[in-house]
């Protein structure tokens, strides 16, 4: 994969899709080859071993047929296949006897071209034509309705037989010779002008580097150096670096890249996933919270259009680019069904320049930003009662709920009822919360506006004092997951309440209470704290939002503890997750089952979740931001480490931002900041 463009084929490298088969070859929302197959001799191919080289390569050794329990072929085909802007397949066949071998060598493609959305909603009906084409050295497939234009072209390096249906190769080998071909795939994505969609990031990016690898290795290297005595710490943060190179989505104005949510479904720009992932790795990609920003600010709502949830401020839940989207019959050209991206806009600006000291942003942004903190108060709070709420979804095509926990079950009551009407779910009020403290920040230290910055100020307390009545739960000891539309509690034991320690709005005389219920065997399963307490009706050990573990939740919920000074319960959610990412090679999935630690020798899997997922590849950081008590205050970066002893003495160096020759600690340094701890 690579940005917005991935393959998912079986382990010997093909793809064979069905209509609703999650296969084959996509960009920008769209499958462009959804059958690709090779054969030797009419024969369909066995692996050997898959080498995973880069997110962007990967080479198949694999042999004709099916291999008897002694592998005894004579011939060994190796396809070295290459993912960007176009796609690159190296075929090269080995022949291992000692006389000349004749082969028919052939390769199957077609396109459906599937809209990604298509494949969860199989009763919409394709209306474009299809057609094939065939020249000298390629097979065009192309897909168009009306102005929407789609094109997939294989082209090839060797002389071949080509028909609709695909390419053929009739060669000799050798005597323990070789024979290679080179096949290229390229995708065409039209707008209705007729000009490439993705014409001006392809001249951005080919501008800046010359190849994949060169990217990635220029990536690497402008990170920061964690040395540490586990490991497993260590592959866990390359994994997730590597996870997080290859989730980078190209901004089509500029070329440069901010993260997309996670494979396969979203490797797209979800204002919500971005925003959070760029907020976990600030101290060590902060390009990432840039691009981000400015993406967001370009594509804040202007109007109020109730079939894409747009209002004047309000930041982006998701961009498509598929057919559906096209003609809108999905919202998802631009679609605004969030409740809480927008809050986290101003939140991920102020803590952008707390990492950066990038003023020039912060006051290049004022407006949308007061926009955003607008949003708050003039179109989120639907009851005036002085809670962001969201309404319940009015098509299909909407969330059941504009949170993290979006699934129809995510918001519940302890009884297992749904509630109805507008929903004011607990961490978003926290957000709103945080936003109105780092909103008056920013307007008295940057945009000259003491009186917007007081009024800010009192909005904030207004709402922590309300928010404190209103969602505390005297006799269950911990917050309310959510208000009703009659102001009654959702009073589901539930991990959105550590959000509440990461905003900063609960009262500190509660905080304990707070940790207590999440660190109890309700919640906490020893690899993670559960989304929703085992005693709950609705627990449900692999329900994705009622009883699985999340690693970008405990992040939050470990870095709200930190804020309250619970630094020895944060390490102890660290840990459990960095424990968890060991078991998946140090790629930590979107989600894994909630069974306890005791009852299961290692996390189960979560089969239907994205992976890798950027907020999920961004949890390890933030966690590791946690453990070493890293935060920026003015021109100090300061340290205060709670490192369990089962990890040992971790050493973050070259941390990028705004601290010129200090170290961590304050200190004069002559080459690189560094935290350390031991």
């Amino acid at each position: 994969m690579d940005g917005v463009c991935f393959v998912v084929s079986d382990r010997s490298g093909d793809m064979d899709a069905s209509p609703s088969d999650l296969v084959g070859l996509f960009s920008f929302d769209t499958r462009f080859l959804s059958r690709w197959v090779l054969t030797i001799d009419g024969q369909r191919l066995s692996p050997l071993s898959v080498d995973d080289l880069h997110h962007f390569e990967t080479r198949y050794f694999l042999v004709p047929g099916q291999p008897t329990h002694y592998v005894s072929s004579t011939m060994t085909v190796i396809r070295h296949r290459t993912v960007g802007l176009s796609i690159g397949e190296q075929i090269t066949l080995l022949n291992h006897r000692g006389e000349p071998v004749d082969v028919t060598v052939r390769i199957d493609a077609a396109s459906d071209f599937a809209d990604i959305y298509e494949l969860g909603l199989p009763d919409l009906i394709k209306r474009g034509e299809l057609t094939r084409s065939t020249g000298n050295d390629y097979l065009f497939l192309l897909y168009q309705r009306e102005q929407f234009r789609r094109g997939t072209a294989v082209k090839t390096s060797e002389p071949a037989e080509i028909d609709l249906d695909g390419l053929c190769y009739r060669i000799r080998i050798p005597a323990h010779g070789s024979w290679t071909t080179e096949l290229r795939v390229e995708t065409a994505v039209e707008t209705p002008s007729g000009t490439d969609l993705r014409g001006e990031v392809r001249h951005q990016i080919r501008a800046a580097k010359q190849s994949n690898e060169r990217d990635l290795n220029e990536f690497l290297a402008e990170l920061p150096a964690l040395n540490c005595e586990h490991p497993p710490l260590a592959q866990t943060y390359r994994r997730s670096m590597l996870d997080l190179a290859a989730l980078r989505h190209p901004d089509l104005t500029t070329g440069r890249k901010m993260p997309s949510a996670g494979l396969p479904w979203f490797m797209t720009l979800v204002g919500r996933q971005a925003l959070v992932t760029s907020l976990q790795t600030l101290p060590f990609v902060p390009e990432l919270a840039a691009t981000t920003l400015e993406a967001l600010a370009l594509l804040q709502g202007a109007k109020i259009d109730d079939y894409r949830d747009e209002q004047p401020g309000k930041i982006l839940h998701q961009i498509r680019y598929g057919e559906t989207a096209a003609f809108e019959e999905t919202p998802h050209s631009q679609h605004y069904g969030s409740a809480d991206a927008t809050p986290l806009f101003v939140v991920l600006l102020d803590e952008y320049e707390r990492w950066t000291g990038d003023a020039t942003m912060v006051r290049r942004l004022e407006q949308e930003a007061r926009a955003a903190l607008g949003w708050l108060d003039q179109y989120a709070d639907l009851l005036g009662d002085g809670y962001l709420r969201y309404p319940p979804p009015t098509s299909r095509f909407e969330a059941a709920n504009q949170v993290w926990k979006d699934s129809r079950v995510g918001i519940c009551y302890s009884d297992g009822r749904l509630p109805g009407g507008p929903v004011a779910v607990c961490e978003v009020q926290g957000y709103a919360y945080d936003a109105r403290r780092r909103g008056a920040r920013l307007a008295r230290e940057f945009w000259n506006d003491p009186a917007y910055a007081q009024l800010l100020d009192q909005q904030a307390d207004q709402l922590r004092e309300r928010f404190n009545r209103d969602f505390w739960i005297a006799a269950r000891g911990h917050y309310a997951l959510a208000l009703d539309a009659d102001g009654g509690q959702v009073d589901a034991l539930a991990s959105n309440q550590g959000h509440l320690m990461w905003s900063g709005i609960i009262d500190v005389d509660r905080a304990g209470a707070v940790v207590d219920r999440l660190m109890g065997e309700e919640m906490f399963s020893g690899w993670g704290i559960r989304t929703l307490g085992t005693r709950e009706a609705r627990y449900n050990p692999v329900g994705v939002h009622v009883g699985a573990v999340w690693p970008y939740d405990n992040s939050i919920i470990a870095a709200g503890m930190r804020r309250y000074g619970f630094r020895a319960e944060a390490g102890q959610i660290a840990q459990a997750i960095l424990d968890t990412a060991s078991y998946f090679q140090g790629r930590l999935p979107e989600a894994f089952a909630g069974y306890d630690r005791s009852s299961t020798l290692h996390p189960v899997w979560y089969p239907t979740g994205n992976s890798p997922q950027g907020w999920s590849a961004g949890a390890p950081l933030l966690l590791l931001r946690s453990l070493l008590g890293l935060e920026p205050r003015g021109d100090r970066l300061v340290v205060n480490p709670a490192i369990p002893p089962g990890l040992g003495q971790i050493e973050l160096l070259d941390i990028p931002g705004r601290w010129g020759t200090l170290d961590a600690f304050g200190r004069p340094r002559s080459s690189s900041s560094a935290a350390v701890a031991r």
